[in-house]
């Protein structure tokens, strides 16, 4: 099942400004349209919540981490869809319960093609 196109909203948050560009490029190649953010706070900030369709964050980030922002979005959005990414797959241990909705998680590098996979099944699994 295809799930793409610019109707979909994807926000990324991530600290490190190469992973995030080449995030923003990858989806931007898959055809959905990108908010990009360099912080979980950032995001919050923006007021963008309510648009986005997927949440993909880093774990480990500086201030409010994925694990904190992922709860914080929920209180507001509790299905939106999320994947998390990380390079240091030990982190993985202190995924917190989120209830019946687990996000995804892949450690750096992963592959393109097993990423747009999740977020595609993602986005087919979730009401919009």
């Amino acid at each position: 099942m295809t799930v793409r196109g610019p109707d979909f909203v994807i926000a990324v948050v991530d600290d490190d400004q190469s992973i995030l560009r080449s995030l923003e490029y990858l989806l931007e190649s898959a055809d959905y349209a990108v908010r990009s953010f360099t912080s979980a706070a950032a995001l919050l900030d923006s007021n963008c919540v309510h648009e986005v369709d997927c949440l993909i964050s880093d774990i480990d980030m500086p201030g409010i981490d994925g694990f904190q922002l992922l709860e914080q979005i929920r209180a507001v959005r509790p299905r939106l869809p999320a994947i998390f990414i990380t390079g240091y797959p030990e982190r993985l241990k202190q995924l917190p319960s989120l209830g019946d909705i687990n996000p995804r998680v892949f450690t750096k590098p992963f592959r393109a093609e097993e990423f747009l996979a999740a977020i595609c099944e993602s986005l087919a699994s979730s009401p919009r």
